[in-house]
Formats: structure tokens, C-alpha cells, sequence
């Protein structure tokens, strides 16, 4: 089936989905689930939702800086705001394991997005979900004046399960990111599109597995339309090129979460960490925590802070409010 006469005029985005690795492009196996290669011939091509039969065009991929490859690309069905969606898959060599993943794998993704940006009109990054929302708020930061949408997704099963939920995630992250210009590091997940470093995993096993507790999604998809919060959306306030940091190292940071009965030697132990520069604490309510025996845990913390550890003080709460300090704290 090939594309007809009125098709040609129908203007088409460019979309380079980055395939990582996670359940979303698993297969069942004699070992139980495994990555799947071939995602898109495999998981995409037979899919009318995926593929308007319109032929395999090529698209220019760079692998490397100096590696430009020309892979074949899938286009969708005219959407109802008029337009295609043309992309291609990017796997990399090596799939990567969400749970295992740190800043070398969000480095490998930063770059891979760098070296297309100028092909391509966003990016849609499929990845594992236990860590989808770390990687989604480390890109945030990584992606410095990033001037196209960048989605990532992922699913609860496999797009080749009979049953899931990435056929519906993917796609949704397809039409937001060839549809709209949101100029942000996004997770997509259940028909919601929410700020990347806003989200949290809140379900091991629901199809809406993530939420943004302290922030209302930035689109939701209808059975009609897709409903955008343009108010809500970041825009950039100066023009300057889109770059990447990629020095992030997060082995020097621990966390550590209050509890009661908690002794000032177990946080103390955390506190003189080899190489220890930061401790994210999760305390009580507004955070608070427990001073301990004449103030044993203050001194402990105090003691800390004056070796030139940051220490910063987080909420365990999901929904929290906003206070102002009026001052300088002092411990």
C-alpha cells in the first residue's frame, strides 16, 4: 500500500525514537522476558497504528560523531490535526538496565539526542521504568537550552504482549512530540505527559504507574483531542544552541531516609562516607527530625556541614505546600 495523491501534501514531523532498553521492547524467551532487537520491524511494522504502509523511506541517523547511517524509517496515519508522523529506532549496542543505570547511561543518552538534534524535529526515548523518573529529571538538567520536546516512556508490559500498555504509550508519546512544540524533558505514561523532573513511581504493577504529585500534567490525550496546558509549559526566554552537560557524577551523593528510633551513629556513619560531598535527607512533615540525646543528631549534622558536606533537607510527604524562610538558618 503506498501513499495517495492527497497524502503528499500532508506536512510530517520527524521523530527519532532512542531505544534504551526495558520492558516496553521485551519478548518472552526460555529465560522468562528478554530485550527484543529489531523493535521496529518486530514491534512497530505490522502495527497499522504505526505504520500507513507508505514505505520504508530512508533517514539519516548518527550514531557517533563521525558514524552517519542511513536506517529505514515508519511513518503513522495522518493524525486529526492533519499531519504524519515520520521516525525512525535508534538502539543502542548495548541495552541498558534501568535499574543499574547511573550517570555514564545518561550520558549515552544525552549524546545520542546532541549528535540528531539537528535532524530531527523531537526525540522519544524508551526506557525501563524503575529508574524512567531519575533519568527524566538528570536530562533536565543535562539538556542545557533544549529547543524541542524530549518524552521518555516506557510500559508495565511488553509491546509485544497481547495485553499492555505501551502500544497506548508510545503512541501518545509519538503524537505529543511530532504535534506540539513542548521544549521540555517530559515522561509520558497513561495518556499524561507530565514535567520530567516533577514525576515519581508510585504503581510496580497499574498502567498508571506515575504521578506528579506537586505538579498538574502539562497534557493529558482525550478520546477526542489531546488537551495541552500551554500556561504550564517552559519556554525559553533567550535564544542560545542547544548543548549538553555530561560531567554529572552522582557517586558522590547518598540519601537518607528519617525514621523513628533513628541513632545519630547511623547517620554519622553515612556522613563520613569516603568521598561523600552531598546527603539528600528525608525528614518529617516540614522537616523535621529527631535532635536525638542533648542534641546528639544536630551536632552530628552541624559537624558535618562545617567538614563542607551539603546536606539537603527534603520532605518525606508526597504533597507538600510552600514556605518561605524570613532568614538565615543556623544549626
Amino acid at each position: 500500500m503506498g501513499s495517495s495523491p492527497d497524502n503528499l501534501n500532508v506536512p510530517e514531523s520527524r521523530v527519532l525514537i532512542v531505544m534504551t532498553g526495558g520492558t516496553i521492547c521485551m519478548k518472552r524467551s526460555d529465560m522468562g522476558f528478554v530485550p527484543a532487537r529489531g523493535f521496529q520491524d518486530a514491534g512497530l511494522a505490522p502495527r497499522p497504528s504505526f505504520n500507513d504502509g507508505s514505505g520504508a523511506e530512508p533517514v539519516d541517523v548518527m550514531f557517533g560523531d563521525a558514524d552517519r547511517r542511513s536506517l529505514r524509517s515508519l511513518r503513522t496515519p495522518i493524525s486529526i490535526y492533519e499531519r504524519h508522523v515520520r521516525y525512525v529506532v535508534l538502539e543502542f549496542e548495548e541495552l541498558l538496565d534501568s535499574s543499574s543505570i547511573d550517570a555514564k547511561g545518561w550520558t549515552e543518552i544525552a549524546r545520542a539526542i546532541h549528535r540528531n538534534y539537528q535532524l530531527f524535529d523531537a526525540f522519544v526515548i524508551l526506557h525501563g521504568t524503575d529508574s524512567l523518573a531519575y533519568t527524566c529529571s538528570a536530562l533536565s538538567f543535562m539538556l542545557q537550552n533544549l529547543g524541542k520536546p524530549v518524552i521518555l516512556t516506557g510500559s508495565q508490559a511488553p509491546m509485544l504482549e497481547l495485553q499492555n500498555d505501551a502500544t497506548d504509550n508510545l503512541l501518545g508519546s509519538l503524537i505529543i512530540a511530532g504535534h506540539f512544540m513542548i521544549p521540555e524533558v517530559c515522561l509520558f505514561f497513561n495518556y499524561k505527559l507530565f514535567r520530567g523532573n516533577r514525576t515519581t513511581k508510585t504503581s510496580a504493577s497499574e498502567f498508571a504507574a506515575f504521578s506528579s504529585p506537586n505538579h498538574p500534567p502539562l497534557a493529558t490525550i482525550t478520546s477526542l483531542r489531546t488537551d495541552v496546558s500551554w500556561p504550564l509549559v517552559y519556554r525559553p526566554t533567550h535564544i542560545n544552541p542547544f548543548t549538553i552537560q555530561t560531567n554529572l557524577d552522582t557517586s558522590h551523593v547518598a540519601c537518607l531516609r528519617i525514621f523513628p528510633g533513628i541513632k545519630p551513629e547511623m547517620v554519622d556513619g553515612v556522613l563520613r562516607l569516603n568521598g561523600l560531598r552531598g546527603l539528600i535527607l528525608e525528614t518529617f512533615g516540614a522537616g523535621n527530625a529527631p535532635g536525638g540525646p542533648d542534641s546528639a543528631m544536630t551536632k552530628v549534622i552541624a559537624d558535618a556541614v562545617n567538614r563542607g558536606i551539603i546536606i539537603v533537607n527534603v520532605t518525606q510527604c508526597e504533597w507538600i505546600g510552600s514556605s518561605e524562610l524570613s532568614g538565615p538558618i543556623s544549626i
